[in-house]
């Protein structure tokens, strides 16, 4: 099955509104094995409604429309809808009684104009949003599927799992399908596509391999869609593609798409162990990843900002003379500050960071993107790695705590 998302409405086209019901649309239709080809954003005017419509109707099996269901006067998607199908509006008592029902339990007066929400084309049938009080339309027309929904995200993803899914995929159910992702962090998409490029060529048509970069991370997603194989079948020819990647990789991956940091959390409390930081150019942003995860207090213990030099000695008791010689920027350092922050802290490891996150600041010997990442552990040695990492400010801070959480993923795990 072929897909076109139409999403409506002038507050996306200006940029006011970002258009994520498309990327989650995407995502869970793929889930499905229906596959999108398109997706166009278009105004609140009939005649660019019209024209979406008919254009799609031409390469798409399944139109899934979002926006232009509310109660003011620009809201014109179903009229238009009505118009195009050649039938009239006639009022559904389901959500004629849905609308009064959540309008009382908000205490809301109820006008005519909330009401007239349940009018609907006559052709297409209601579909009742349970987050809201504007009702989806579910057409076939043309030998084409419709649906309407709000714009609303959060009304959208309910209409479309309490409803919409359980229609499509009685008709969609001839296919198996099946999806497995690893993350593989510190080797750039470039690369790992060169290492693993002759098990890309070796994969049958109905295997699709994808990468999915972001800071110091890729995604490998394969995707697997066949009649002729069952689910169970396509699981297990995925995993032995993904095994002779890991024979490549070495221990470079994690399973799923679950953040790096949650990953280390759950590698600490299942061993018992405790972690903090001491940080300098991230400003604190590794210890905030950290502690993203529900639950993060059983192994993070606390960090140590130390951004100039009298915080470092204050704090860290870093030898002034040492900074003085080889400056902040160092390995030294970085080994210092890891050293002196896990007896601090009192943990198990301890993470340093110190360098230059730009976009001011660098020299010829010490250009922005420089950071030095360091690793205490348990048996108080120290782990220093040098790294030059390109990018904006944030980008270089989100590269360092990606790298820096990753040592600390294998030295667990060793």
């Amino acid at each position: 099955m072929l897909a076109e998302i139409i999403t409506i409405g002038d507050e996306i086209l200006i940029g006011q509104t970002i258009d994520t019901n498309s990327a989650w649309l995407g995502n869970r239709l793929n889930e499905y094995g229906i596959e999108v080809i398109q997706i166009t954003s278009i105004n609140d005017k009939k005649s660019s409604i019209i024209k979406a419509l008919g254009e799609a109707e031409k390469r798409a099996d399944l139109v899934l429309i979002t926006g232009g269901l509310g109660p003011t006067k620009d809201d014109i998607t179903k009229k238009v809808l009505a118009e195009y199908f050649e039938c009239d509006l006639v009022y559904d008592k389901s959500a004629q009684d849905n609308i009064q029902t959540i309008l009382k339990r908000l205490n809301r007066e109820i006008l005519q104009i909330n009401l007239d929400q349940a009018l609907v084309p006559e052709k297409c049938i209601a579909i009742q949003n349970s987050k809201g009080t504007a009702p989806g339309m579910y057409f076939e027309e043309n030998n084409t599927i419709y649906v309407s929904m709000p714009g609303v995200p959060y009304e959208m993803r309910a209409m479309m799992e309490n409803d919409i899914f359980k229609r499509l995929q009685s008709k969609n159910s001839s296919y198996a399908i099946e999806h497995h992702t690893i993350t593989v962090v510190g080797i750039p998409e470039s690369h790992l596509a060169t290492s693993i490029e002759h098990i890309e060529n070796s994969l049958p048509d109905y295997i699709k391999l994808a990468y999915l970069p972001h800071l110091n991370l890729v995604r490998l997603r394969l995707s697997a869609k066949s009649i002729e194989h069952s689910v169970e079948e396509l699981s297990t020819q995925i995993q032995e593609v993904f095994n002779q990647i890991k024979m490549i990789i070495g221990d470079s991956w994690f399973e799923g798409e679950t953040r790096l940091s949650a990953v280390v959390g759950e590698s600490l409390v299942t061993n018992e162990k405790t972690i903090g930081t001491i940080e300098s150019c991230t400003g604190g942003f590794i210890a905030s990843k950290l502690t993203e995860i529900p639950g993060s207090s059983a192994y993070f213990k606390g960090s140590l900002l130390t951004y100039d030099y009298e915080t470092k000695v204050s704090l860290a008791k870093i030898d002034q003379n040492l900074l003085n010689e080889v400056g902040a920027v160092s390995k030294e350092v970085c080994e210092m500050m890891a050293k002196n922050a896990l007896d601090i802290l009192e943990v198990d490891y301890c993470i340093s960071s110190t360098g230059i996150a730009g976009p001011g600041g660098g020299t010829n010997e010490k250009p922005v993107g420089l950071v030095f990442i360091g690793l205490a552990k348990p048996d108080g040695s120290v782990m220093v790695e040098k790294c030059q990492f390109y990018g904006t400010r944030q980008q270089i801070v989100e590269r360092t705590s990606n790298k820096a959480l990753d040592m600390l993923r294998k030295a667990i795990k060793s």
